[in-house]
């Protein structure tokens, strides 16, 4: 009898990988993160997957971008600020020619590149995506936007033409929405793998919903922001998203008190508009979810869902211009009392590195790949951990050059290690944005609130950052503050105040 043959090698098959993104959204909005907004898509991810409770960003659009995108620190990619070109390396305003996007590192994997929604790395060609890998393009290559027409001063674009948008009944989250599913349709039938990025611009101001979205919402909010910040906090710590010993920051001392407050419908108002925002964010989530089912990929494609920064409190926005929020001819935000309900139960907002600027929700849906279901991750990770976990799971290999010129080697470490077990990062976390600092080593955060001093937190005893231990831990101090300027240097980094001066 002849000897049996050996069974082939079994193949593996490449995961399709989708990066979804909201703009400007708290850490506890999300129904799965502690919120009353009402969002099925996305806790559904969460239900079949897991949550990674202490996420960072970056504290603010641009540089969040950058990081995502290049696996690098902002700086090293060339936006350590914004798009604002300045002479300075770190802050030239589009990514550089030293660092490599997922699109052009993920092609030599097979994969196809695809993405929608907001840009914000590169205003001018040849910066745009099709020019950083990216086979598909369709969105804003601009900041945030008017989100029924496209302001004057901000571009969009299709693929690597510039685009303005003319169908009757746009509404920019359903455009983002809409082409992303576009893409997956087309390129999901195709025998290779995809990359897709989605970018929404949602919740970012200003406040623009469509009605029925907002109906859903009104006078839900009657109930005031101190209320609300109690009952998220509640259901956080139910379901372990913090812990029960962190007690909640007190509110904003700019904030007053709800019972206050005299101009109640307005503020319920602006509340509602931002939160149907929010869910109709979801609702395009379920969309492309439906998308990848019809396809019979739901298992093979691996979700990662985050925030770029937290809750914005940004006020007087445009110069607030006439109009109650909604419509297209209306123009503001939600401010400041909303965005500390947003961040519960954390410090500060987007710009700051303090918990509240810097947290973010994220969740990652694998079912092939992730075998736990709605379990919590609580091990520190970051933007920069994207390129690495892309690379991870691609099998992509991440390249020491690229068109001819040296890249920089990626900061970040796979999130898959995290999904495996392992419980601590190999090395530190580093932030800059306008002067605000931050070191995270472990369970010890060395932040500062430019241009205030050092001040030292124990996250696993203190996330919420209330008790400050720099006068009773000099050494440590001392010790955090040298990593920090080590990083500083090696990523270019220019003191905001002699940045600001030189321009």
């Amino acid at each position: 009898m002849a000897a049996a043959l050996p069974a082939p090698a079994q193949t593996v098959k490449k995961p399709n990988i989708i990066t979804i993104m909201a703009d400007d959204m708290g850490f506890s909005d999300i129904g799965c993160f502690g919120g009353e907004i009402e969002t099925p898509n996305l806790d559904r991810l969460a239900k079949g997957g897991v949550r990674f409770t202490q996420f960072y960003n970056t504290a603010r659009c641009c540089p969040t971008r950058a990081s995502l995108l290049t696996g690098l620190y902002p700086h090293q990619a060339g936006i350590g600020h914004m798009v604002n070109p300045r002479p300075q390396p770190a802050y030239q305003g589009y990514l550089n020619d030293r660092s490599v996007t997922i699109a052009e590192a993920i092609r030599g994997a097979g994969y196809t590149p695809l993405m929608a929604g907001k840009w914000h790395v590169g205003e001018n060609r040849p910066h745009w995506p099709t020019d950083r890998g990216f086979e598909r393009y369709y969105g804003l290559i601009s900041g945030a936007s008017n989100y029924w027409k496209l302001d004057g001063h901000r571009k969009m674009a299709m693929d690597d033409q510039p685009h303005v948008p003319s169908a009757p009944g746009f509404y920019m989250t359903d455009a983002f929405t809409e082409y992303a599913v576009r893409f997956v349709d087309e390129y999901g039938r195709k025998p290779n793998p995809y990359f897709l990025y989605l970018a929404f611009t949602a919740p970012h101001w200003p406040l623009h919903a469509w009605p029925e979205d907002i109906a859903k919402y009104r006078g839900k909010y009657m109930k005031g922001w101190d209320r609300l910040r109690e009952e998220r906090h509640e259901r956080m710590k139910a379901m372990g998203i913090v812990d029960k010993k962190w007690p909640m920051t007190k509110r904003d001392a700019k904030v007053p008190a709800w019972s206050e407050v005299s101009n109640k419908e307005e503020w319920d108002l602006r509340m509602a508009v931002y939160a149907a925002q929010v869910d109709r964010l979801d609702q395009g989530v379920g969309k492309l979810l439906d998308k990848v089912k019809e396809l019979g990929q739901e298992q093979d494609t691996l979700i990662m869902f985050l925030a770029d920064n937290g809750g914005c409190a940004e006020e007087n926005i445009g110069g607030e211009q006439p109009g109650m929020p909604g419509p297209a001819e209306s123009f503001t935000s939600y401010r400041t009392p909303w965005a500390n309900a947003s961040n519960t139960p954390f410090r500060l907002y987007k710009h700051w590195v303090h918990e509240g600027g810097i947290s973010s929700p994220f969740i990652a849906h694998w079912p092939r790949g992730i075998p736990q279901r709605g379990e919590l991750i609580h091990r520190p990770s970051h933007l920069v951990d994207l390129m690495a976990t892309c690379m991870d799971v691609s099998g992509a290999t991440y390249p020491a050059s690229h068109k001819g010129k040296p890249v920089q080697p990626m900061e970040g470490e796979s999130l898959m290690k995290a999904v495996k077990g392992q419980k601590q990062r190999s090395k530190p976390l580093f932030w800059e944005h306008e002067g605000n600092r931050a070191v995270r080593d472990g369970d010890w955060k060395l932040v500062s609130r430019f241009p205030n001093d050092w001040e030292l937190f124990h996250i696993g005893q203190d996330r919420t950052e209330l008790n400050d231990l720099a006068a009773k831990d000099p050494s440590r101090v001392a010790k955090m503050k040298g990593m920090y300027e080590q990083w500083a240097s090696r990523c270019g980094v220019v003191e905001w105040g002699r940045l600001q001066k030189r321009g």
